[in-house]
């Protein structure tokens, strides 16, 4: 006799988070319906086309106990003439979802929102924490906010389980953005004026994401929970460099520049807006996911290790 194995969506299933989250799932008995763009002939795919307001979802939630839910529309530099687009993706996909997840009886739904819906740092105050009032930063920061307070609604009207996860930047075997150009900057030895940042920031490895999520998943409830998740260190921009360089097996290029300056070379190269996230500082207090039985599995040596070992 077979045996049933529990079902779950997972969205954006073929991206980075996606495809390894999607491999812890099934390593733990999941079963684990992908839902994507465009179908590439795999098992248990399903296909769905633009997300948004009116997505028919049904198709894809039959026999579905939870949903993952990972697909949006990511925070890119000097776009924030287009917020419809992110509204209509990130607020409006998401809740469209939630609704058609309640209606079909899925159990538990997880939602990877970001630490952005807290603020963009924390300097001069304590760790961000759950509570915390949300100070949404950008386009992108507001989406999700209008996102969660939407979802806490339909949890609250349909009684269905729902998680909420805010994370800082995921590194991992196949990131893109900020994590993807400092290792190719290590990688290539370019010289990196980073010296004199003394900030302490967040960071998580998409395994330690995963294992998150696959323990919420063993949760049983009616309630929605917000959780802030990151690895056990939490270190300045420079040690996070060192470490890549280290992980990668080459000297990390740091030298000394004015706060001042490096925000004016960021503006130059048209990444001003990378200056909150690479000089400030952005803790996050992750005790209320450490208190609900989850430890990091990964040390962040080790998932830098994983992250850039293609790179060795």
């Amino acid at each position: 006799m077979t045996e049933l194995r529990p079902v779950v969506l997972v969205t954006g299933a073929n991206g980075f988070v996606g495809r390894h989250l999607s491999a812890v799932l099934e390593s733990r008995g999941w079963m684990v319906r992908r839902a994507q763009r465009m179908l590439t002939g795999g098992e248990y795919e399903v296909q769905i086309g633009s997300i948004g307001p009116r997505t028919d979802w049904r198709p894809a939630l039959d026999g579905v106990d939870a949903v993952v839910h990972l697909a949006a529309r990511v925070h890119h530099p000097n776009e924030e003439h287009t917020a419809e687009v992110y509204r209509a993706i990130n607020t409006e996909g998401t809740l469209q979802l939630a609704r058609c997840a309640a209606a079909a009886d899925v159990q538990h739904f997880i939602y990877l929102s970001t630490i952005l819906v807290n603020g963009a740092t924390t300097e001069g105050r304590a760790p961000f924490r759950e509570g915390d009032d949300p100070k949404p930063r950008g386009v992108y920061g507001m989406s999700k906010a209008a996102a969660e307070s939407g979802l806490e609604a339909i949890a609250a009207q349909t009684g269905m389980q729902a998680s909420i996860i805010r994370p800082p930047l995921i590194y991992g075997a196949g990131a893109s953005g900020n994590f993807q150009l400092l290792v190719n900057a290590v990688r290539l030895g370019v010289p990196l004026p980073i010296a004199s940042i003394f900030n302490r920031r967040a960071f998580l490895s998409v395994q330690n994401l995963s294992s998150f999520i696959a323990h919420r998943l063993e949760a049983a409830g009616r309630n929605l929970h917000v959780f802030l998740v990151a690895d056990d260190e939490q270190v300045s921009t420079p040690e996070f460099v060192r470490q890549i360089a280290e992980a990668i097996g080459k000297p990390a290029r740091l030298m000394p520049s004015p706060e001042l300056l490096l925000r004016g070379l960021l503006k130059l190269g048209g990444r001003g807006d990378a200056g909150d996230s690479l000089i400030g500082s952005m803790e996050v207090d992750t005790s209320k996911a450490r208190s609900n039985g989850w430890r990091p599995e990964l040390s962040q040596q080790a998932g830098l290790r994983l992250a850039v070992g293609a790179f060795r």
